[in-house]
């Protein structure tokens, strides 16, 4: 089954989390982990798409927060474009594709990926991408057995 995870990220955690959860799909999945500025612009014949960035002002990126991003972080950002913007462009699937979400935010809500604040930087709380990559393969096995019916 093929496996989509996009992700945007402005410093770097995000994508540490995305290709957790990519190697935990890859258990059992044939997976595909890209930076949502080269994410393809259709969907269709995919078995699940994840999807995920990181929270800023308690929501999606937009282009005001990532240009606050890019003037907090020495040497760029790792994602130009916004996942926001990247969903809204997408044409309509030919047939309804399975998906999940996930997104990195400091430590407040229970279901998130969490990062701590730093000296001038933020950084992954500890133990978040094995935490990451257990969910993804707990996602795998959710995917296959819905599949099987």
């Amino acid at each position: 089954m093929q496996v989509l995870v996009v992700f945007e990220s402005m410093f770097g955690n995000t994508e540490i989390i995305a290709r957790a959860i990519g190697k935990g799909l890859a258990t059992s999945c044939e997976v595909d982990v890209v930076n949502v500025d080269d994410a393809p612009a259709q969907w269709d014949g995919l078995g699940l798409l994840v999807v995920g960035g990181p929270t800023h002002a308690h929501g999606m990126t937009r282009p005001g927060t990532r240009k606050s991003a890019r003037q907090e972080v020495e040497g760029g950002v790792r994602s130009a474009t916004g996942v926001r913007e990247w969903l809204s462009a997408l044409p309509t699937a030919s047939r309804r594709v399975p998906f999940a979400v996930f997104d990195t935010r400091l430590r407040r809500a229970r279901w998130s990926f969490f990062a701590d604040v730093g000296k001038n930087a933020t950084i992954l709380a500890d133990d978040e991408q094995e935490r990451a990559e257990a969910w993804g393969a707990a996602l795998a096995t959710r995917l296959l057995q819905t599949a099987a019916g």
